[in-house]
């Protein structure tokens, strides 16, 4: 059968939505071109700024919560800042730790699912995709208060809109690539630096000569604290408030889940990326602390506590003062948008490895043209504008559900690199001060996590716990579900080792045209397959009794799919080429064997429809009298799980080349024996 080929133009809405698309979003990148990779990464400096945002920008409200903790006795806010910076450093340390142990990327759901177990490392990836989630949703609600603070008050009917439409808008920046969006927000990043950095400089310098008084106030505090409260009061005062400044320790895990998008060597990127947020945030953090105290900060309703001390501190500035007053608080507004950047970069990253491993759909692992994960993206988004909406941009709501699923894969991490070096202690010769470090790390978030837990339970922590707990059911549902799957195809499979042998498959006539010279203009069958499986053996098998013997060619076209996993590096796009071009070869040497002339074409790409759509059309020019064909498992178990589960891709492009091109592929079906 002749097959003409009807090439259609794009319509004038298509043609609009691709110039809109080219506007907003960004032309189609190649992910086949290795300088792509040099391109997207991102070297130490810019790391600070995507990744390290979110760690400074909880110093906007991390320290302020502890302090206001302490209540009178402010003077203790000294210790809880020493305890803070120290906090910091531990956990960078052992985050550079597991960096080295994990150098292709070791957020807290790989480390945790190589050094624990799976359904372990399950739990910690739910708790940090809800982390990111609560991370960009706190992060823009609080930068809109930030904003709205110092704007009319008629105005404020507007913050909740307002913050909605700025989540659509880091939406779209994220969608056009992570490197753009970074560029965009560094200058408000490095404002914020500045400005800070001298608020805490001209804090400190102007308040030199006071630091033995200081001190010695602290002493005092310490005495009357104890008479008043008792020993264990005080220590439980100070535990309550180095507790509700846990917000400040969330971010720092951002560099080993971010990996994969730093430039090479990453390891040595990601391990300066961190000393940068390190520094910084400790330096930050234990600024502000003790400005509070020099300055004897209260709350002031209406504004923040940082927004108190910058006032303090300018005061007899003049027009310069409120002038420096307005940016520093512009800044702090805008840093915690920045903020809201480490969600949507690590939140995709998480999910599409979890989608790898199958405990979340794999289209959660397809990347768009521009290179990135754009259904993690998008759900990312679209599940942050759901939770401001449903909490109407509540800043304090959002603080108590928020910093208790970050300690959960902090805990979870340490756990498991403790696990890690005893179980190594004796190639390791250096063991013993490496778990140390991460032995300290997992004692200091093991009771970070328990008194979070303790302290916002009854105030709606317990909804973070719940939301935890129902994704991972879902989780454990999908997983299951895939399993299910991934059986009956094993049983197909047991095929596969028979028909390589040497004695002809009773399936696959021999051709009637063994020994004939080829001829590309006589009957030829093109069939769809991925990897030399069951599948694509049983859909070989089903064409001769549909169609007879009359085919003397057999091409085979397989797309290699270039995701998430697949783009990490030019070592990962080698491996994918490697392996799809010694599957193919396996159809080939099968077919000949029978008689046939057979070719295998490969194809590599972030979209299997996109590919044969342009692909095919030249290749039925070369074979005229050539048929399309695919298998398409048929599942014994009809439910709605599976429908959302896999993507049946065949089905998407049987649509697409017969509206664009006017081609026929047959589906065949095959069938899965019920388990």
């Amino acid at each position: 059968m002749l097959l003409g080929l009807m090439v259609k133009t794009r319509s004038p809405w298509s043609t609009f939505r691709l110039a809109l698309k080219n506007i907003f979003i960004g032309q189609a990148r190649n992910p086949r071109d290795r300088s792509v990779f040099q391109h997207l990464s991102l070297i130490a400096f810019f790391a600070w700024v995507g990744l390290g945002a979110d760690g400074l920008s909880s110093s906007c409200y991390g320290p302020a919560e502890a302090f206001v903790t302490l209540g009178k006795y402010h003077y203790l806010g000294i210790l809880i800042a020493l305890a803070t910076a120290l906090t910091i450093y531990i956990i960078a340390e052992s985050y550079s730790q597991i960096v080295e142990l994990f150098p292709t990327g070791g957020g807290g759901y790989i480390v945790a699912s190589t050094l624990l177990s799976p359904t372990v490392g399950m739990v910690s990836g739910c708790a940090l995709l809800i982390d990111y989630v609560l991370t960009i949703t706190l992060s823009i609600a609080s930068g809109a208060d930030a904003l709205f603070s110092f704007l009319p008050a008629e105005w404020l009917v507007f913050k909740l809109s307002f913050a909605v439409l700025a989540l659509i808008v880091l939406i779209v920046m994220n969608l056009r690539g992570i490197k753009e969006s970074v560029m965009i927000l560094m200058p408000i990043f490095l404002v914020f630096v500045l400005t800070h950095a001298l608020v805490i400089v001209y804090a400190l310098v102007t308040h030199l000569f006071a630091f033995p008084a200081v001190a010695q106030a602290t002493v005092v505090d310490i005495r009357s604290s104890a008479s008043e409260l008792g020993f264990l009061g005080m220590i439980f005062l100070l535990l309550r408030a180095y507790s509700m400044g846990a917000g400040t320790y969330t971010g720092i895990e951002a560099v080993s889940n971010g990996l994969p998008i730093l430039r090479e060597p990453k390891v040595k990127t990601a391990k300066r990326t961190m000393t940068y947020m390190m520094i910084s945030l400790a330096a930050v953090v234990l600024g502000l602390m003790i400005a509070y105290t020099l300055y004897n900060v209260l709350p002031v309703e209406g504004k923040t506590l940082n927004a108190v001390l910058f006032e303090r501190v300018v005061a007899g500035w003049g027009w310069f003062g409120l002038a420096f007053v307005m940016v520093t608080l512009v800044s702090e507004a805008a840093i915690l948008f920045v903020a809201a950047q480490a969600g949507f970069i690590d939140g995709p990253r998480v999910l599409s490895s979890m989608a790898a491993d199958r405990w979340v759909p794999k289209r959660f692992a397809l990347l768009s043209d521009r290179l990135v994960t754009l259904n993690g993206i998008m759900i990312m988004g679209v599940a942050a504008i759901v939770l401001m909406i449903a909490t109407n941009g509540s800043v304090g709501y959002l603080i108590v559900l928020y910093s208790i699923n970050v300690f959960v894969t902090f805990c979870l991490s340490q756990l498991g690199m403790v696990r890690h070096w005893l179980q190594v202690r004796r190639q390791e010769r250096r063991w013993l001060g490496k778990i140390a470090v991460n032995g300290i790390g997992l004692t200091l978030t093991t009771f970070i996590l328990l008194s979070v837990v303790v302290v916002k339970f009854f105030d709606g922590g317990w909804i973070t716990l719940l939301i935890t707990g129902t994704l991972a059911g879902l989780m454990l549902a999908v997983r299951s579900t895939y399993r299910y799957a991934d059986e009956r195809i094993a049983e197909l499979n047991t095929i596969v080792d028979e028909v390589e042998s040497t004695n002809p498959v009773r399936e696959i006539p021999l051709s009637a045209g063994q020994g004939q010279p080829f001829d590309p203009q006589a009957r030829t069958a093109v069939v769809m397959v991925k990897d030399f499986t069951g599948i694509g053996l049983r859909t070989i098998f089903n064409i001769f009794p549909a169609f007879g013997t009359e085919f003397r060619n057999f091409v085979f076209v397989q797309v290699g799919l270039i995701d998430a996993a697949a783009f990490k590096g030019t070592e990962e796009l080698d491996r994918v080429q490697r392996k799809v071009s010694g599957e193919l070869q396996r159809y080939v040497d099968l077919m000949r064997r029978h008689g046939y002339h057979a070719e295998a074409h490969a194809l590599y790409g972030i979209d299997t429809v996109e590919e044969l759509e342009k692909y095919l059309p030249d290749l039925l020019r070369k074979y005229p009298q050539a048929m399309l064909f695919g298998g398409q498992v048929v599942f014994p178990r009809r439910s709605l799980l599976p429908a959302l589960m896999h993507n049946y891709t065949l089905f998407s492009a049987q649509r697409q080349l017969y509206d664009n091109h006017g081609l026929h592929l047959y589906v065949m079906p095959v069938e899965l024996t019920p388990g």
